[in-house]
């Protein structure tokens, strides 16, 4: 099984990327050939002015892990009640519809403020629903992640880490389903 993780931000040093490197480590431990992708090394140089529609080398590159997954799991942080626009520009970057058409997706929200990036994930979760993904429903939101998150250990609270660790086993499951699923409609 081929899942990425997305690290929806481009800022150093994230929090969402420690969380990401984190969940990676989670599914290694359930069989899953997992990978981080940080928005962080987005070829964001490449786009500026508006270049869609044409073939970007240093796009294609990193979009081609994505679009070649089994399931995705995108954790977004809370900037300015929303997502960051780099996720935006990313999705917009991916092709239409295939880069999300049926695939298998989870979402973590991590914020410093109370609600863990609850509007963040939702509003993105508008344009994964848009883009015809398949939503795995089982959400984990991390709020206060600067005291209640260590990157060794995980979430401190024990409900909320065992949140996270059921959504892990969860998702695998739910994409091994969708596969099944596909499978069957081939043969």
């Amino acid at each position: 099984m081929n899942l990425k993780i997305i690290s929806s931000t481009d800022r150093p040093n994230s929090n969402a990327l420690k969380v990401s490197e984190y969940v990676k480590t989670l599914y290694q431990k359930e069989g899953a050939d997992v990978e981080v992708i940080t928005l962080e090394d987005f070829p964001l140089e490449e786009v500026v002015g508006g270049r869609y529609g044409k073939k970007i080398p240093a796009i294609e590159k990193f979009r081609e892990p994505v679009i070649n997954a089994d399931g995705l799991i995108f954790v977004i942080p809370e900037y300015n009640g929303s997502f960051p626009g780099i996720l935006k520009v990313f999705v917009d970057y991916l092709p239409f519809p295939k880069a999300f058409e049926k695939m298998p997706m989870a979402f973590i929200g991590e914020s410093d403020g109370a609600f863990g990036a609850l509007r963040s994930v939702e509003q993105f979760q508008q344009i994964a629903n848009y883009r015809n993904a398949l939503q795995f429903p089982e959400r984990v939101f991390i709020a206060r992640v600067n005291q209640e998150f260590d990157g060794e250990n995980g979430i401190h609270d024990e409900f909320l880490q065992d949140l996270l660790e059921s959504q892990v086993v969860n998702f695998v499951k739910f994409v091994e389903s969708v596969q099944k699923k596909e499978m069957d409609q081939l043969v």
